[in-house]
């Protein structure tokens, strides 16, 4: 007796286990096996070559399946997909040689000791540094990895059958009996006809003890689809990213109003492309910075803040096609493959220089850059072409700064205190020498090299030449130099333009991303199974039971509901007393709660 209830207790749980299995294609670890050899994979090892050879390729592949299996865990990926994470904060607070050279240039110059560190850690190059390739290429692998046989098992699902019901319906976490006039055949055909209309997966089967059957019903399908498409829309977004990094071109221009920019690598003021992008791919086109819009906040809490910028172009196209647009920030241009964004702008002053002999020797706008929110900008002015009062070719160069609305003070010096040009004011200094331009060395066209010059001195005072010029005032320079003459004022802008492979995969990958979770957190895999046989009393005994991946609140009203639609086709009857312990009647108080549950 003991042996056949212990071989009841064995089947019945075996039929649980199958009713609960496949509510996830998550893979399952398998159990640690013990082996004769302590940490082998292999079991004992035969003496000899031949033995220690076996042996040897059996521990290989052991571990090889066994770093297989953790790579390819949920766990694992998620601690990837964490580091990824980790790794990209460097990136975003450290500046990078990728996206601006002459930033990280200057912060090695101000932090030696910190610059070579980090040098060695590679943390001026974070996204091609060896460290975050090997995050990114295992994350890769561990979701290609985990996905392909999650697909595979998914696809066995929705071809197979659902599966068959327990033989203990009451022991599912929902469950509901009842008695009813009704055959059962009847019963069984109005269940399944319930449950087709309400979208489950439906099969009819005979259980194993004589005269009874059970129809079994699966639905949520769409809960697995969604976390096999979140997977799969994670790897497109490490493609996109990849794609990104190899296939890019991006570059920056600084534009003066009524300046143009032609679409080349003469004329960037940076330029970086990845690995395998081909210069030669650089669209066709032109554009031009007719003019330049800002405005300020004047009053309240947000006085200086920017209420308004964008740009006026005129851009061409590779076709001779003209066209008139604005450029605002954060909504680009696009001409064929390129995007044009506005980044930032300034002033930049009107200058006219004439030297010793009274000729122009130069005149033009040349750009300051801005060092506050109130754009006090620095700069430099480089005469190439100068002559002296003595005939003799020299060169002069002029640093200061432009304060669009200007003041002064013992600590700052002159700085302007609004963005707008209320009180525009040029504050120079000058120098007579050479600029090092002949030397073949690059220079920075916004820095000064003052090595081989001499600043200038006003002749009768002995002090530093320096001097202050709104617009249309002019300067004399020492020495019957010539002038300087403050014309005026024109606004820049600076863009960049950029192509880059993969946007919209990395698009298309985030939006699936977003729909395949919410899909797998809103949606509920679940099975119903419906039951009907006669019972010795003459009367049809119907058992539902239903059984979520997780238990929710949801499958016991869904179950409720269920019975609910089924009670027309097969009415209760009234609760009989129990016949005795051992009888397979249906529990009486069981009868009650389910029909009270199914009426609601």
């Amino acid at each position: 007796m003991a042996k056949e209830t212990a071989n009841e207790t064995a089947d019945e749980r075996a039929d649980e286990a199958a009713a609960t299995g496949g509510l996830s294609t998550a893979p399952v670890e398998e159990p640690e096996v013990a082996t004769a050899v302590a940490g082998s994979f292999g079991g004992v090892r035969e003496p000899g070559a031949r033995g220690q050879l076996a042996w040897l390729g059996r521990e290989l592949l052991g571990w090889a399946r066994w770093f297989w299996r953790q790579l390819t865990s949920m766990r694992v990926a998620l601690i990837l997909l964490f580091l990824l994470a980790l790794a990209a904060i460097p990136g975003s607070m450290i500046p990078q040689n990728n996206a601006s050279p002459t930033t990280v240039q200057d912060f090695q110059e101000r932090n030696p000791g910190l610059s070579s560190f980090y040098d060695r850690l590679q943390l001026f190059d974070v996204y091609s540094s060896v460290w975050f390739s090997a995050i990114y290429l295992l994350l890769f692998v561990s979701l290609v990895g985990c996905i392909i046989p999650r697909s595979w098992q998914f696809v066995g699902q929705l071809r197979g059958r659902p599966p068959r019901a327990p033989r203990r319906l009451d022991r599912m976490p929902a469950y509901t009996t009842w008695r009813t006039g009704t055959e059962p055949a009847d019963v069984l055909d109005a269940a399944h006809r319930q449950l087709r209309r309400r979208r489950f997966r439906v099969d009819r089967r005979e259980d194993d003890q004589p005269g009874r059957a059970h129809v079994a019903a699966e639905k949520g399908y769409l809960r697995e689809v969604g976390n096999l498409v979140f997977h799969l829309s994670l790897v497109v977004l490490l493609i996109a990213f990849a794609a990104g990094r190899l296939y890019y071109a991006e570059g920056g221009k600084l534009v003066v109003e009524g300046y143009d920019f032609t679409n080349n690598l003469t004329q960037y003021d940076d330029f970086s492309s990845g690995p395998f992008y081909d210069t030669d791919n650089l669209g066709n086109f032109s554009f031009t910075l007719d003019e330049f819009h800002a405005e300020f906040t004047r009053s309240g809490p947000d006085l200086g803040t920017p209420s308004r910028f964008d740009a006026d172009v005129t851009y061409r196209t590779e076709d001779g096609t003209e066209r008139s647009t604005t450029i605002q920030v954060n909504e680009p241009l696009g001409i064929g493959d390129e995007r044009v964004r506005l980044l930032g702008h300034g002033f930049a002053p009107v200058v006219r220089v004439t030297d010793g002999e009274g000729n122009t020797a130069f005149s033009g706008p040349v750009p300051f850059i801005p060092q506050d929110q109130a754009l006090t900008s620095v700069g430099v002015i480089k005469v190439t072409d100068y002559v002296g009062p003595d005939g003799q070719p020299t060169q002069l160069g002029f640093q200061g700064f432009f304060s669009p609305t200007y003041n002064i003070d013992e600590v700052r010096g002159p700085h302007s205190t609004f963005p707008d040009p209320d009180d525009p004011v040029l504050t120079l200094t000058g120098y007579r020498g050479d600029l090092g331009i002949d030397s073949g060395l690059p220079q920075n066209v916004y820095q000064l090299d003052t090595t081989d010059m001499e600043q200038m001195v006003d002749a009768e005072t002995g002090d530093v030449f320096r001097f202050d010029l709104r617009p249309g005032e002019s300067v004399e320079l020492p020495d019957d130099g010539g002038t300087l003459e403050f014309q005026g004022f024109e606004r820049w802008a600076t863009f960049q333009i950029s192509t880059r492979a993969g946007n919209g995969w990395a698009l298309g990958g985030s939006l699936a991303a977003i729909a395949g979770l919410a899909a797998s957190l809103m949606l509920q895999r679940r099975r119903v199974w419906v039951r009907a046989y006669r019972h010795e009393d003459g009367h049809t005994v119907v058992e539902m039971a239903s059984l979520g991946r997780t238990e929710s609140g949801r499958i016991p009203e869904e179950l409720a509901s269920l019975a609910a639609a089924l009670e027309p086709a097969a009415p209760m009857l009234p609760a009989e007393p129990e016949e005795g312990p051992g009888s397979d009647s249906p529990d009486p108080s069981a009868e009650e709660s389910a029909a009270e549950g199914a009426r609601s």
